[in-house]
């Protein structure tokens, strides 16, 4: 049960586009899951992040995951800055950069 909702996020997670950015309680609800903490820990053991992009996963007011699996939030900042996701101070600018269903 627990690798069927590990799949469905893993698929919305997949459709992110660069560029944009969801935060886990978006993923949550395209999943059809109420707790977006489950979206975090599928994050986490994500084993797959260039087909499972976790790193555009964000908190709902953009900040970025402390414990990003893959080098910190550093490095979370990094590989979004890369694709041109667009900041304010320390936060993904989540009014431009937030994915919509249209884009997936």
């Amino acid at each position: 049960m627990i690798q069927d909702m590990y799949d469905a996020i893993y698929e919305i997670v997949a459709e992110i586009p660069k560029g944009r950015v969801l935060s886990y309680g978006d993923v949550a609800k395209l999943a059809g899951i109420k707790n977006p903490r489950w979206v975090g820990r599928a994050m986490h053991a994500n084993t797959n992040p260039q087909e499972v992009p976790c790193h555009r996963v964000v908190h709902g007011d953009g900040t970025l995951a402390p414990q990003y699996a893959f080098g910190g939030k550093n490095a979370q900042k990094q590989r979004l800055l890369d694709e041109g996701v667009e900041f304010i101070g320390e936060r993904v600018n989540m009014a431009t950069c937030r994915a919509t269903k249209s884009m997936m």
